[in-house]
């Protein structure tokens, strides 16, 4: 179902917000129910939306001209999972869709989710705060604490993340982002949740909305996550993943701490202008 090739009479009541915002669905074409359910959610909440076959792991061969796999080793320290190279690409073609169009913003969307009633209304105030965000995330897998900076909603606010945050299941992008997705992260050197959560290392910026709108559900049927201990190498890791790693939470530390002082600080100068 691609919903801006549906006719008039059956279009749902469409959101304002997918006037500035395309939609992607990511959905494998072997997993209709997914597909079915998720298109369901996104007609409820009105957002237009374009479904994007993704990258079948189970199709893919290696070597492949997107994925270095020496870099991969060194950093992740596993087996190439094709599964999760699948993910990436899909993410990737998200991005070059995005950027071949005319779209001030981008949704991407895995099929694995839940969505709160205020979905849409969340992103049409986070809108509203586009110069604070080049990415923001919608949904993670983690339990990190997030620092919240400025109120989106009546109960969500923008925050910040000062540790490292997995799951891609649900975000805004910019095109400045897209463009770092497209380009700079390829080729692939990281699951794509991990590549995803160093915007920092780009100049970009990244927030969370808190509490969260989206829940990335935790499936058993997950390709990916299945067999995980066959990629896992053990004692035989390479030693640079233990430095690389740590290089990485410090820079992410210390690059987000930096940002999130310099909000509060602004913050806290407008709210003494105010009461003076």
């Amino acid at each position: 179902m691609n919903m801006r090739a549906t006719p008039a009479a059956l279009m749902p009541a469409i959101h304002p917000v997918s006037l500035r915002v395309d939609t992607y669905l990511i959905n494998l074409d072997r997993a209709p129910l997914r597909r079915f359910r998720m298109e369901r959610l996104l007609v409820d909440i009105g957002l237009a939306f374009e479904r994007v076959p993704a990258v079948d792991g189970a199709a893919l061969g290696l070597p492949h001209p997107d994925f270095d796999e020496a870099a991969y080793l060194s950093r992740h320290g596993r087996r190439p999972n094709p599964f999760e190279i699948g993910c990436f690409l899909s993410h990737v073609e998200c991005a070059r869709r995005f950027l071949s169009g005319d779209a001030e913003f981008a949704l991407i969307l895995e099929d694995d989710l839940d969505f709160d009633d205020d979905l849409a209304e969340v992103l049409e105030a986070a809108l509203q705060h586009q110069k604070r965000w080049d990415i923001l995330r919608l949904s993670t897998v983690n339990t990190g604490k997030k620092h919240r900076v400025e109120p989106l909603t009546a109960s969500r606010s923008l925050a910040i993340a000062l540790t490292r945050e997995k799951g891609s299941g649900a975000y805004l992008i910019n095109r400045k982002a897209a463009g770092w997705i497209a380009g700079a992260m390829l080729p692939m050197r990281l699951p794509y949740d991990l590549a995803f959560d160093l915007e920092f290392d780009e100049g970009l910026s990244a927030c969370f909305v808190d509490p969260l709108p989206v829940s990335q559900r935790a499936d058993p049927c997950s390709q990916i996550q299945a067999g995980l201990s066959a990629y896992r190498l053990g004692r035989r890791r390479p030693w640079s993943v233990l430095p690389y790693r740590t290089a990485a939470e410090l820079r992410r530390f210390a690059r987000r701490f930096r940002r999130l002082a310099a909000w509060r600080m602004s913050g806290r100068e407008r709210s003494v202008r105010l009461s003076d």
